[in-house]
Formats: structure tokens, C-alpha cells, sequence
């Protein structure tokens, strides 16, 4: 399938220390058959030479735009990666632009995936997020790092919105659990959320490497917390987690993380028409109903 209709879309790339890795991502935008009308790249403080290797690629390509943000001395878990999204978003924001897409620096993807992305959008009017399957190498080995994931997630490092789906679900929280938070309420509004099946993605440095097994997993607990979990559904969650490596391990994780948030009396996104949707679709899920979690994945497989 070709696209009926000229497709502009702007790019936004939050970065940090990504030296042996941003130029996988560098090379697979300059190949895309369809080019960014910009890519907005914010170093966010890197100790490595990420900045300098972007000011290269933007002399080099004139799409390419970076900010330099000043280094806080150290990572920023949560919102720190949304606050320097949000940076590069004010040079996009008020361009015309059909789709906004928040991608790592640390991909690399064929020269035709945004094009065949947008073949899924046309073919799907309420399709409001999408993106491709992410691919990291684990143990010497290249393997899909979503399994487990419910059908409505989109990996957190290629997201591909709808300009008006972008639009009514407000952009992202800075806070954990942003990346769960823009499906869920895209899918409360009527739109539907989708990992594009057929469409590759490499990611050089798995998602939370920087974490380690149990920092990720306290912090998935903990965004499970921020997004509004039902403590009931988040108990049936860490009892299936027991099936799945690091055995035990993985749930108490998740586990310790979720309560952290109630020991902290830590707040939770500032939306409670959506935490009811979301607690009520949990325990319909518990109850062997229709629901969002109960959803089957869509084989989108786009021809080549």
C-alpha cells in the first residue's frame, strides 16, 4: 500500500549519554524515505561526546536541531526525560505537522518505517499511537523486549502520535509511568493503541540498562503507583510476574515499588476520571470481562 496523501510529521529526542549509540539513530533518520520536517534533539547534560556527534549531524542535515540543556550531575528518573522532551516540543509545538513522534537515541530502524507507519495510520482513522517492534540485545542474543507487554503498549522509545489524538490526551506527564499514561488515555478518549508487529526496531541500549534489573523494577512498580493501578489488579499482576526471569525477584520488585508509592504518600497523575476508567477496566479484566487488558495484539505487518 502507498500513502493517498503527503505526510509531514516532526520528531522530538530527548538524549543522554548516547556517544557509541546516536549515531545508529543519526544515520537511520538521513536514509528515511520520508524525512523529518524536524528533529529536535536535546542533549540533556551528556559527560560524553553526544553533543558534539548531534551539532555534526545538524550542520550536516538542516532538519536536524539540537539544544544543549546543562548537566545536573546526574540521571533524572520519572519526568526528567519528559522535562527535556518538552524543551525540544516548544520548537514544534505551533508547526504544522500531521504526526509528532518521541524517539531514543539508540534505535535503528530501515529506511522505509516512518513511511510504513503511516500506512497503518491511513488504513486505521483511530489509530491515535503507534510504533514499531522493539528489538534489544539481552545475553549475547537479539530478542523482543516487550514480551509479556499488554496489546495497547507502545515501547516508550518510539512512539509515533496522531496530531489530534496528541492533542486531546493533553501530551505527557512528567512523572513515571508516562509511557503507559498516553495509551491509556488515548484509549478512555476512543482511540486505539497499537505496537506495529511487522516493523523492526533495534534498541542498542535496552530500556532501564542504566537502572539495573531491580532499580527497573522498583521503578515500573512505582509507575504503576503514579498511573492509578487498582492494588488488587497490581496483586494479580506480581502473582503472574512469579512465571517470569528474575523468578520471585521480579514481582517483589514490582511489588515494593507500587506500595513505595502509598508509604511515600507520593501523588499519582492529576486525572481522576482516568484513574476510574482504569480501575474499572482492571477489575473487569479480574472478573473474566471485556476490558483493556483483555484486548488481542494487532498483526499490523505493512508490506514492504
Amino acid at each position: 500500500m502507498k500513502l493517498t496523501k503527503s505526510i509531514t510529521y516532526v520528531v522530538v529526542t530527548p538524549v543522554r549519554d548516547e556517544a557509541s549509540n546516536i549515531h545508529h539513530t543519526i544515520e537511520s533518520f538521513a536514509n528515511q524515505t520520508i524525512l523529518p520536517k524536524q528533529w529536535v534533539v536535546i542533549d540533556d547534560g551528556s559527560t560524553d561526546a553526544t553533543g558534539q556527534i548531534a551539532d555534526e549531524a545538524a550542520r550536516k542535515y538542516p532538519w536536524i536541531t539540537v539544544i544543549h540543556r546543562r548537566n545536573r550531575g546526574f540521571r533524572k528518573t520519572g519526568g526528567g526525560v519528559i522535562e527535556a522532551f518538552y524543551d525540544g516540543y516548544e520548537l514544534v509545538r505551533n508547526q504544522s505537522w500531521d504526526f509528532i513522534a518521541k524517539m531514543d537515541a539508540d534505535l535503528g530502524f530501515a529506511a522505509d518505517y516512518f513511511e510504513r507507519c503511516f500506512e497503518v495510520f491511513e488504513k486505521d482513522p483511530k489509530l491515535g499511537l503507534g510504533g514499531g517492534l522493539v528489538w534489544e540485545h539481552r545475553d549475547g542474543r537479539l530478542v523482543v523486549g516487550s514480551a509479556g507487554d499488554p496489546a495497547f503498549h507502545v515501547r516508550g522509545a518510539t512512539k509515533v502520535y496522531r496530531r489530534e489524538c496528541w492533542q486531546q490526551i493533553g501530551g505527557l506527564i512528567k512523572d513515571l509511568g508516562w509511557d503507559t499514561v498516553d495509551e491509556l488515555k488515548a484509549n478512555m478518549l476512543g482511540w486505539r493503541t497499537y505496537t506495529f508487529e511487522g516493523l523492526k526496531l533495534t534498541h542498542y541500549k535496552p530500556t532501564g540498562a542504566a537502572d539495573g534489573v531491580w532499580g527497573r523494577l522498583l521503578k515500573a512498580g512505582r509507575a504503576n503507583y503514579v498511573t492509578g493501578y487498582h492494588p488488587l489488579f497490581m496483586v494479580f499482576k506480581c502473582i503472574k510476574r512469579l512465571t517470569r526471569r528474575p523468578y520471585c525477584v521480579g514481582s517483589l520488585g514490582l511489588w515494593l515499588g507500587f506500595v513505595s508509592g502509598y508509604l511515600k504518600r507520593a501523588p499519582k497523575v492529576a486525572d481522576e476520571p482516568l484513574i476510574r476508567w482504569v480501575r474499572d477496566q482492571q477489575l473487569r479484566q479480574l472478573c473474566l470481562k471485556s476490558s483493556l487488558w483483555r484486548q488481542k495484539s494487532v498483526h499490523h505487518h505493512p508490506t514492504a
